[in-house]
């Protein structure tokens, strides 16, 4: 998927009132210093594929946390959380696994998200 797609789609979460008020926390951010954007990746395929992948997710709309990783919350403001949301903001069908380039794009959304979270504290400074 095109950035100018994913910067279009971050632009439309960012008018919901509910997925507006996710932030990351300053401990977030410091994780973030620490792990690396390209760490913060890998984790963000590694929590996709291991909890909202599958056709039937264990637990589906309760399996992402609320904090305790910057990619939770991530998830959370680009509604990738679970499958009920990932099907309503972004098309893509529940009852079946995930092809990889849904996971790529909804990777790309959350890691957008992430950078912009990021830049907007650093007043667009932040860059690994």
């Amino acid at each position: 998927m095109a950035d100018s797609s994913i910067s279009e789609k971050l632009t439309s979460l960012g008018k919901s009132k509910f997925r507006s008020k996710f932030k990351l926390s300053q401990k977030d951010r410091d994780y973030i210093t620490t792990k690396g954007l390209e760490t913060i990746k890998d984790h963000a395929y590694q929590f996709i594929n291991s909890r909202v992948a599958s056709a039937f997710p264990k637990n589906d709309g309760k399996q992402t946390p609320m904090k305790g990783h910057p990619v939770f919350i991530a998830q959370h403001g680009t509604a990738t959380c679970c499958r009920k949301c990932i099907q309503k903001w972004h098309g893509i069908g529940k009852g079946r696994a995930l092809g990889e380039a849904e996971v790529d794009f909804i990777v790309a959304l959350i890691m957008g998200w992430i950078e912009r979270q990021v830049d907007e504290k650093e007043g667009g400074a932040f860059r690994q």
